[in-house]
């Protein structure tokens, strides 16, 4: 049989031992240009307009843009923490518009795989430490299937896998499933298509990778949710406005909505 998604080289897996956090998430997309940094603001303010506490942390350090989608200036980030000025705690942003709580990246301070394993579990585990104070923790990986990238990973109780019908991202997402579940075979991965013309291509995406993981992973990744193509995305990311402000109705701001809902049950 052959393989529905052409695979890449990649290294040989890192295990990852990680203490799990089951009120972690972390959002992965192996690939960058996928809207992942998007979907983790919109999904956590969906999550705090249900009254949830909530704390979003930028993994994405070297190409950190939460708090630029969003138009902060945070006087602390994790750049100051890596290099000892701060602790994490006090790091932390409240982002007052939507509610919930920011850990900004630090942009061109370097990406997680440029830190010594000791930092990245040192990071980890303290992030594990301030997870006790809120209802969610949503971290927002950098793009990449790189050992930091997964070892940031390694507490969430569930990584949802973000994704769009184009071949190089089911190429990456794929690769970022394989490494993960080499490392953990307990890894909860699961799967949200987004950019999806209708809810049927959607499926037809879903599907896609659904395949490769059975044949050749024996291992099937639940799909959490479809995200239609929006427009009134571009517009609220250039106003650095979150879609649940300047666009609440939206089909896009529905389809978060929906996955926040689902994750409440």
């Amino acid at each position: 049989m052959t393989n529905p998604i052409p695979l890449r080289t990649t290294a040989a897996p890192t295990n990852i031992a990680a203490l799990r956090c089951p009120n972690m998430f972390a959002i992965a997309s192996g690939k960058g240009g996928v809207g992942k940094t998007w979907f983790a603001i919109t999904l956590c303010h969906a999550l705090a307009k249900r009254g949830k506490n909530v704390l979003l942390f930028d993994g994405d350090l070297g190409l950190a843009n939460v708090d630029i989608q969003l138009g902060l200036t945070p006087e602390k980030d994790l750049g100051s923490v890596i290099d000892g000025k701060t602790s994490l705690p006090d790091a932390v942003t409240r982002y007052e518009e939507g509610k919930f709580d920011i850990l900004a990246g630090h942009s061109g301070s370097g990406s997680l795989a440029t830190l010594s394993t000791q930092k990245v579990s040192d990071l980890r585990n303290n992030l594990i430490g301030l997870a006790k104070n809120y209802d969610f923790v949503a971290v927002d990986l950098g793009a990449g299937v790189d050992r930091a990238v997964r070892q940031m990973a390694g507490p969430a109780a569930i990584t949802y896998v973000l994704l769009t019908d184009e071949p190089t991202s089911l190429t990456d997402a794929y690769a970022f499933i394989k490494l993960s579940r080499a490392a953990n075979p307990q890894a909860d991965m699961r799967v949200i298509v987004n950019m999806a013309t209708n809810i049927k291509e959607g499926q037809n995406t879903y599907e896609t990778i659904r395949k490769a993981c059975e044949s050749f992973l024996q291992y099937t990744p639940a799909l959490t949710g479809i995200i239609r193509r929006d427009a009134k995305v571009r517009d609220a990311i250039r106003a650095q406005t979150p879609l649940l402000v300047r666009s609440p109705n939206s089909d896009a701001a529905n389809d978060v909505t929906a996955i926040a809902e689902h994750m409440l049950v």
